[in-house]
């Protein structure tokens, strides 16, 4: 074939598709719009949407799917409206910060592991604590100061007795400097509308530090939901993961976890791998991978 001419060259015929001219049984627009308006504001499935509308649960099934509503995750549960998710395309473009406050744990262990009646217990045996008017004793609470990168989700925490102005600042301004060290320059925080944040001292502090500081509207967390949903992994991997024996035994545990979050766990938005692989460069960012972990 290649040997004849150019002028004996047979066309090649074109593939047609093989969707139909016409398709006098597809869903209206009507209908699938009225499908995704109750999907909306009722958050029901597809068997419930499926009665009200008058079609099959498998047509209200593919319009969902087709508009990334088949999912009630992918919808927010306070206004019904779709989850409008990003991400800024660097590191430290954007740093979420946020306090985590969690009861402290008395000597022997808390009720959640060793049961209501024996935690009772164990408050009550825990030296050096305050009473209330009920002379049961008064544990306090430990406050977690986060401070998470928007792009790589590399994630800086501290505890510390109090959320004050003083302390949040100074540790902002130490997560500023452990960011740097990393190759990382913070460009803009965002809170929400806690004290701390509203405060002088915050609004100095970031001035000084070259950042523009950015605070949620009221009530509205999912605003800061990275942070958020980080806090929820620091529950379930960290404060809660085993029984501790004491609140010094738990904190002392925080600094391994961290390490084990940043540099080893694999995390969803970076593609199954560590907040660390989006960073470049930096020391320690290969090391081997943690016992145990």
């Amino acid at each position: 074939f290649s040997l004849l001419p150019a002028s004996c060259w047979i066309p090649r015929v074109q593939d047609q598709g093989s969707s139909p001219h016409r398709s006098p049984n597809k869903t209206s627009p009507t209908t699938a719009k009225r499908c995704i308006q109750l999907r909306l504001r009722l958050r029901e499935g597809p068997v419930q949407l499926a009665y009200r509308i008058g079609v099959a649960p498998s047509t209200v099934h593919r319009i969902l799917v087709d508009v990334h509503l088949n999912r009630l995750s992918h919808v927010d549960r306070a206004t019904g409206e779709p989850v409008r998710r990003y991400e800024h395309d660097h590191p430290g473009a954007m740093l979420h910060v946020d306090v985590k406050k969690l009861g402290n744990i008395p000597d022997g262990g808390g009720w959640r592991y060793v049961g209501r009646r024996q935690g009772e217990k164990n408050r009550a045996a825990t030296p050096d604590k305050p009473k209330n008017k009920h002379y049961d004793p008064l544990m306090g609470k430990a406050y977690v100061h986060t401070v998470i990168d928007d792009h790589s989700r590399v994630a800086y925490a501290e505890i510390h007795d109090d959320e004050t102005a003083h302390t949040a600042t100074a540790v902002l301004a130490r997560a500023v400097k452990w960011f740097n060290a990393r190759g990382v320059t913070v460009e803009r925080v965002l809170s929400d509308n806690g004290g701390a944040y509203r405060s002088h001292l915050w609004r100095d502090t970031c001035a000084e530090l070259g950042i523009r500081h950015k605070r949620t509207r009221p009530y509205r967390p999912q605003t800061n939901g990275k942070i958020e949903r980080f806090h929820r992994t620091l529950a379930d991997g960290w404060a809660y993961a085993r029984c501790y024996t004491s609140e010094t035994e738990r904190r002392g545990e925080l600094d391994g976890w961290l390490h084990y979050y940043n540099h080893h766990r694999p995390h969803t938005a970076c593609s199954n791998q560590p907040p660390f692989s989006r960073l470049t460069n930096v020391s320690g960012q290969y090391s081997p991978r943690a016992s145990g972990s």
